[in-house]
């Protein structure tokens, strides 16, 4: 399978709009700048998502602009009793209102509304996260803050083509295995995520997207024999034929993979079991996994059929084997991850 490493800092797309170059990095390499894109003006999409969690619980939050609309999204997830809620606010017409910077190492999001307020902020070289969602839950509110440290030196950074379009293209970085600590105030409890066993990542991406699309993506955060170790994995993001964005991340440092596949279990009637056992496996045998799911986060919208998201975010644990570029090999036993399939029209 190719793997075309970019190595060059670049402009991200040519005057037609059609992306430079298409390949990975281990660096935000290219420059983005909304005011160039050539798809239209109503089929960017923007996205800031970051999770984070400890062994017990999660927090995930969204800031979304799809420019014909945007949304602020909030997900609180149990791992030991196997609920979740989300939530969010969308809001009409943004068309870059919402403000998300065009690079994810500087720039703040800043979002108030009557419901919720919102503030992802750099902090020199941590991040603030900060929500205040009012009537999360009834008439229960969610307020949160995190801070995320220790950055790791690489992460997945990706520009990759859509085969369909010429002017179509997605720019993406996900940043594994960043420390975290914080405080959740909800149901009348306050949950404490301390950084010794809290780990966060990062989604950032920006792009214009076709109509249809389905995407699988899957990701790992955690301690491993005492060092920090991550995964990014996932296709379906338009044509990786230059590359993947399959990476393993150990002690900060970036090891590529070439392809995974996802291995859904089906049902008797064919449809799929998300809550049965997966299986994930590697053209180039260096990620071979068992998947026990613990929930299931799922969610399906539909607007007159013209614009729908069917989404299935899998918590569960990851066990097998992973092998890093020097062929050292890590063994993973129960390790805390997620995996997904989304199907998008939009």
């Amino acid at each position: 399978m190719t793997q075309h490493e970019i190595s060059a800092p670049a402009p991200l797309l040519r005057d037609d709009g059609s992306l430079m170059e298409a390949g990975y990095a281990t660096y935000p390499i290219f420059v983005y700048d909304r005011s160039l894109v050539k798809g239209g003006r109503m089929r960017i999409k923007e996205w800031d998502y970051y999770l984070i969690h400890n062994d017990r619980y999660a927090v995930a939050l969204t800031a979304d602009d799809n420019s014909y609309m945007g949304m602020i999204s909030v997900s609180f997830i149990d791992f030991e009793k196997r609920t979740e809620i989300t939530k969010s606010v969308i809001i009409p017409l943004t068309c870059g209102r919402i403000g998300l910077p065009p690079a994810s190492d500087t720039g703040d999001i800043v979002y108030k509304s009557r419901r919720v307020n919102l503030e992802f902020r750099h902090e020199g070289e941590n991040r603030r996260l900060k929500i205040n969602f009012r009537r999360f839950s009834g008439k229960e509110n969610l307020e949160c803050d995190f801070l995320l440290t220790e950055e790791p030196k690489d992460s997945m950074v990706i520009a990759t083509p859509f085969a369909e379009k010429k002017t179509a293209f997605y720019y993406n970085q996900k940043i594994i295995g960043m420390r975290a600590s914080g405080t959740v105030f909800f149901d009348r409890k306050k949950y404490k995520f301390t950084p010794g066993n809290t780990h966060a990542l990062l989604d950032w991406g920006r792009g214009v997207w076709t109509y249809d699309n389905t995407w699988y993506w899957g990701a790992g955060q955690g301690i491993v024999n005492g060092e920090r170790f991550g995964f990014n994995i996932g296709y379906g993001f338009g044509d990786t034929s230059a590359a993947s964005e399959n990476m393993l991340f150990f002690k900060g440092r970036a090891h590529k993979l070439e392809g995974v596949a996802f291995c859904i279990p089906l049902d008797d009637n064919g449809r799929y079991d998300y809550l049965s056992p997966w299986k994930f496996t590697s053209t180039d045998g260096r990620f071979e996994m068992d998947f026990e799911p613990i929930i299931d986060r799922k969610a399906k919208t539909s607007l007159l059929g013209l614009i729908m998201s069917d989404q299935h975010q899998v918590f569960g644990r990851f066990s097998g084997k992973a092998v890093l570029d020097d062929g050292r090999e890590i063994v993973l036993k129960d390790f805390l991850g997620f995996a997904e399939k989304v199907r998008n029209k939009w």
